[in-house]
């Protein structure tokens, strides 16, 4: 536990003025939700039409000098030689036993400039790593507090931005440096909804107002605000890793299924030989969905057990899915277990019946255009 005050977003009295509720986040204080119909409805307009989210909690950092690319690529696991500059890569920060310190995007810059976003409550831990390993000529720099993040999400999302002169035509997982109204701002081609969407990086003096042009700008699409809240029930529903439920120091990438976000060829990255040797052992656990047929919501931490009443593992992440209206999660199951099969869950000593699947739970709309 801690003393130190939480800290705020630079969007924080926006978040006040639309009485948001506010949680602690990762040591951020943060919108969950706000009135007027809460995750539901803000998850909905997200799937239907466009939602916009502030998630300036989120780390930022620079790794750079010569040879950067290099560097980064030989510490954290994903090859970043797969992608070229202006593109961005889900990569992982490991230790040497294959533990998980955090998931992360890259953003490559340049070939001395690798721009780094990681979870806010891991973002010191990454650069201080990265710094100790860093050679003379590389520098890491910490700028968490430099920049904002503000997510815009959804089918309409591509039309938001064009109403904003911001540019929408570059491919998934690319970025563009552009330019609003004389300010900078980085318009990366990600999200974590699984919709059409973009995470838009101001500068953290700029965003409020950024901020309060999306506003403005989501308004004819009926489009909303949403809080954290809503952003974990959507990444449920598509069935991506959270650090510190499917992907933390005890549980790594092998077990989380995420292993496409590894760069087995390559010659070295932290945590190499230790993943490799799990890979090939298959016998650690897997991350699997639940799709609970029973009456019940599986909760992080439920017990999961099989036909005859034995344990075969955890609930990582549990969920009501509004989109399909009945509890869903994640869990790590053993490996004897697969898709199909009939389990349940131990929801508070109550024994719900669930279906492993494999996820996205839900499909999504692609825009042709």
């Amino acid at each position: 536990m801690t003393d130190a005050p939480l800290q705020t977003s630079p969007l924080h009295e926006r978040h006040l003025a639309l009485g948001a509720k506010m949680a602690d986040f990762s040591g951020w204080q943060m919108p969950i939700e706000y009135p007027g119909g809460g995750v539901v409805r803000e998850h909905t307009a997200v799937r239907e039409r466009v939602g916009i989210f502030d998630v300036s909690h989120l780390g930022k950092a620079s790794v750079t000098g010569p040879g950067a690319v290099e560097f980064v690529n030989s510490c954290l696991a994903n090859d970043l030689h797969r992608i070229e500059v202006g593109k961005a890569q889900y990569t992982l920060c490991c230790t040497q036993d294959g533990g998980v310190v955090d998931d992360l995007i890259a953003y490559l810059k340049a070939d001395d400039d690798v721009f780094l976003i990681p979870n806010a409550a891991n973002t010191a831990e990454v650069c201080r790593l990265l710094a100790e390993a860093a050679p003379e000529g590389i520098s890491v720099e910490n700028r968490h507090d430099e920049f904002g993040i503000i997510a815009v999400q959804g089918h309409r999302s591509k039309d938001v931005l064009e109403s904003l002169g911001l540019p929408t035509g570059h491919d998934y997982m690319s970025f563009v440096e552009a330019d609003w109204q004389g300010r900078p701002v980085i318009v990366c081609r990600t999200g974590y909804t699984g919709e059409q969407g973009y995470e838009l990086v101001p500068r953290w003096n700029d965003t409020a107002e950024l901020w309060d042009a999306l506003t403005e700008a989501i308004a004819p699409y009926q489009g909303l605000p949403c809080g954290l809240g809503s952003r974990d029930t959507l990444r449920t529903e598509m069935g991506y890793a959270l650090h510190g439920h499917e992907l933390s120091l005890e549980i790594t990438p092998v077990q989380a299924r995420v292993g496409w976000a590894v760069g087995w060829k390559k010659d070295t990255f932290w945590g190499k030989e230790a993943l490799e040797a799990e890979r090939a052992e298959k016998k650690t656990p897997l991350s699997r969905g639940l799709k609970v047929t029973g009456r019940g919501i599986p909760r992080a931490g439920c017990g999961v057990k099989d036909a005859d009443g034995a344990v075969v593992g955890t609930v990582t992440s549990g969920t009501f899915s509004p989109t399909l209206k009945e509890g869903i999660g994640l869990a790590l199951l053993d490996r004897a277990v697969s898709e199909g099969d009939e389990v349940v869950v131990d929801v508070r000593g109550r024994d719900v019946a669930a279906t492993v699947v494999k996820p996205p739970f839900v499909e999504v709309q692609v825009r042709e255009d």
